[in-house]
């Protein structure tokens, strides 16, 4: 059994992380939010979901292919409420076949935490799961090869909602030309399922003064999500 007073420092560091974590996302006040509980896994989810993942890891559909280190899937939790899709692999992702683990990924794990929740308790995936060269944005003809994929894993995970990290995730989702300020703000849909939109997090990091706009965009994923 666990001392008492080392329970007490575990609980102390832990809270010291999370608030952290809701300072790395302009966070000034905490939020309420559901808290963070491990599912069990889907019968099926899993067995469903490996063909699509072999096939999209042989995939040679478009020019994305012939750069690549690592085909980069997505991961987290086939049982996840929500699904962040995001633009695409850059250097870090490529070389280790891992979404959102670079600086980017960093800063996503954070506005996570400060929602009271966990990586593993949601699931991250791209629009494209190849880099583009130089991360440039991918092209639409990339955009189409991978869709198929990105489509399986939100069919099969059939999350509550799906959050889109900025406007190359929003427009391969809604089919939409909008700006990111014409997006933000509102509930779109996806096949049925909400999606909020928000910044990626790799241009916060750029603009950290957009940091408490993201926030509010996912204090508004959060309560769309509260039963």
């Amino acid at each position: 059994m666990t001392p008492p007073r080392q329970e007490l420092k575990l609980l102390v560091r832990k809270t010291k992380d999370l608030l952290c974590g809701f300072s790395s996302v302009g966070l000034q006040e905490f939020p309420r939010v559901p808290a963070a509980h491990a599912s069990p896994a889907a019968p099926g989810k899993e067995k469903g979901l490996d063909p699509i993942r072999r096939e999209a890891l042989a995939c040679r559909k478009c020019r994305l292919c012939e750069g690549r280190t690592h085909v980069v899937f997505g991961e987290g939790s086939l049982n996840a409420s929500i699904v962040f899709v995001g633009e695409g692999p850059g250097r870090d992702e490529d070389a280790q076949g891992r979404p959102f683990i670079g600086a980017a990924g960093g800063l996503l794990t954070k506005m996570i935490t400060a929602m009271g929740l966990t990586r593993e308790s949601v699931y991250i995936a791209n629009v494209v799961k190849c880099r583009p060269p130089m991360n440039r944005p991918p092209q639409p003809d990339e955009v189409a090869a991978c869709a198929p994929y990105l489509a399986a894993q939100l069919t099969t995970i059939a999350p509550k909602i799906i959050c889109a990290l900025g406007k190359t995730a929003a427009a391969a989702l809604l089919q939409s030309n909008l700006s990111i300020a014409q997006m933000r703000g509102k509930v779109f849909a996806w096949q049925g399922t909400p999606v909020v939109v928000t910044f990626h997090p790799a241009y916060l990091l750029r603009n950290p003064n957009a940091k408490p706009d993201a926030w509010k965009d996912l204090q508004r994923l959060l309560h769309l999500l509260a039963p």
